[in-house]
């Protein structure tokens, strides 16, 4: 699972490290983590197993900080929903440069259904 998969051609996980990119920058510019979701449920069919991980993982990452934002924003009010939105926007850097390092070295996301990292 570790081992790197053998070359593809330059191209292959250009989508996916695009996506990871988009997640980053929709810290600021919310829309382009939209168009990485639409684009990693388009690729997520047609593509190698090892790249089928990283697309679940981007998948999941969309939704699951969808919930944190909701929730975040619910409990703004009590204010212990501040630290759930800054908690949120750390998991999302970490998750997005896992997968990065994870995909430079042409490896399969070992777990993409986690909660966690």
């Amino acid at each position: 699972m570790n081992k790197p998969i053998a070359q593809l051609g330059p191209s292959t996980d250009r989508t996916a490290k695009t996506i990871y990119i988009l997640y980053l920058v929709g810290l600021v510019f919310g829309i382009t983590s939209i168009i990485g979701i639409v684009m990693a449920y388009l690729n997520q069919n047609d593509s190698p197993e090892w790249l089928k991980s990283h697309y679940r993982f981007q998948i999941r990452t969309f939704w699951i900080g969808i919930l944190f934002i909701l929730v975040g924003t619910l409990l703004a009010s009590v204010l212990i929903g501040y630290l759930v939105l800054m908690f949120s926007v750390v998991w999302l850097i970490i998750r997005c440069i896992k997968g990065l390092k994870l995909l430079e070295q042409q490896q399969e996301y070992p777990n993409p259904t986690t909660w966690l990292f």
